[in-house]
């Protein structure tokens, strides 16, 4: 049991230089521990609501003091001098004072920085490792480390829309250990920097989440482009190394259907070209294929691309167990992306794993593209056994920091890292 003796929190600034919130715990015996939360840029309207100032003139209204307040003010008076002996507890206390079902009053932002502040402080007090208190949480044991998704070419939100497909990312198929998969992902990079260079006269300038981002004439130059620098890398598209496509279709969907650059397609033809895209190149796992409320046309891809690559739900699913449990009714997807802040508490977030793991799903858990340095996640997706981890690409120091806190994890633990769950072309 963990008595409570204060908490409070500071406004500071993510990757992207707008504001977030940072919280402390300390407890009666004089432990203290923060956590900071993110923000994400490409959001779905299912999430929980960030609590923002609104004022025009500070940080264009995206100021965070209203949620400093609450946790200083009557988040902490509800917390203080109480006994606690569990997560859910506490975050239930925060979620009944909050009254919303969107975290809209007290703000998803403030109840989810306490909720991890408690958890880092938990975790200090019982003298055990964040991810060792994450898997009792769980409770389960640790079992393995996730298989880390890297970010190399970016588009969408993330990158002034210059391409409509989000992020294409790299999976470290053949790689057995966390050092290997990051090593394989610098030399695909640093290939990909080289080959930009050349073909588009660019720089490595990268986007929200450290991906490169030239302009891409068409989705499929990006596909052409990765699987070259693979090869350029001295490593196989999928055997060595595959790919994974972040579509955030909900972006370029209006009425009329899926506005892909000059082409307009319906939900059948979207299905299509995601599934010739799948057959062309050594693409195993797909996100947001389809729009947030295209609920009618996820059955029919997720059974198209059955066995052969991952259909993941983010903007459909928004980590929320009510929207989850839907997709598993209607079999929409088979993998859960996993963002803590999309549900604003440890607790909930449980949940939706829990949920994921018995429909028999994949989980992977994500960071957003507003980051800030804390490495929390990384103790989460070891602690929570995440298949797969999505964290951005290997530059910038809000994505270092869940790397190499990763590596720490592994030569404290020696964990194995998980299989890739398919075998279309890519090695278990």
């Amino acid at each position: 049991m963990f008595t409570v003796e204060k908490v409070s929190a500071l406004e500071i600034l993510d990757s992207r230089g707008r504001p977030t919130v940072k919280a402390t715990c300390i407890l009666r015996d004089g432990t203290v521990a923060s956590a900071s939360v993110p923000s994400g840029a490409s959001t779905g309207t299912a999430e929980a609501i960030e609590l923002r100032d609104g004022d025009p003139k500070r940080y264009q209204g995206l100021g965070c003091r209203k949620a400093v307040a609450n946790i200083n003010g009557e988040i902490d008076q509800a917390l203080r001098g109480r006994t606690f002996r569990s997560q859910e507890e506490l975050d239930l206390i925060i979620r009944d004072l909050d009254g919303t079902e969107n975290k809209s009053r007290l703000g998803a932002n403030a109840q989810l920085a306490v909720s991890l502040a408690f958890a880092r402080a938990c975790a200090h007090a019982r003298q055990v490792p964040l991810y060792r208190h994450f898997a009792d949480i769980m409770e389960q044991p640790l079992r393995t480390l996730p298989r880390p998704t890297i970010n190399l070419f970016s588009g969408g939100k993330h990158a002034g829309e210059l391409c409509p497909l989000q992020d294409l990312l790299i999976v470290p198929a053949s790689a057995t250990t966390m050092d290997q998969a990051l090593a394989d992902t610098f030399a695909v990079y640093q290939s990909a920097a080289k080959l930009i260079a050349k073909k588009y006269g660019m720089r490595a300038l990268s986007a929200d989440e450290g991906g490169l981002a030239p302009v891409f004439p068409n989705p499929e130059a990006m596909f052409a482009d990765a699987v070259e620098a693979i090869q350029q890398a001295g490593l196989r598209p999928g055997e060595d190394v595959a790919l994974a496509v972040d579509v955030a279709s909900s972006h370029f969907h209006t009425k009329a259907g899926y506005q892909l650059g000059e082409r307009l397609l319906d939900g059948p033809a979207m299905i299509g070209q995601l599934a010739q895209w799948a057959k062309r190149y050594p693409l195993v796992s797909l996100e947001d294929g389809l729009s947030e409320d295209d609920w009618d046309h996820w059955p029919k891809l997720r059974e198209t691309l059955s066995g052969k690559v991952r259909v993941v739900g983010d903007d459909l699913l928004c980590t929320n167990p009510k929207r989850i449990r839907k997709a598993v009714e209607l079999g929409a997807v088979d993998t859960l992306l996993l963002k803590v802040n999309q549900i604003g508490s440890l607790s909930e977030a449980k949940q939706a794993c829990l949920l994921a793991r018995s429909a028999g799903w994949q989980v992977t858990i994500s960071a957003r593209s507003g980051e800030t340095e804390d490495n929390w996640l990384a103790d989460l997706a070891v602690g929570w056994a995440g298949d797969q981890i999505k964290v951005g690409s290997i530059t910038q120091s809000e994505r270092l920091s869940k790397y190499n806190r990763l590596l720490e994890i592994e030569a404290e633990t020696r964990l194995p890292m998980v299989a890739w769950p398919l075998s279309a072309g890519v090695p278990k």
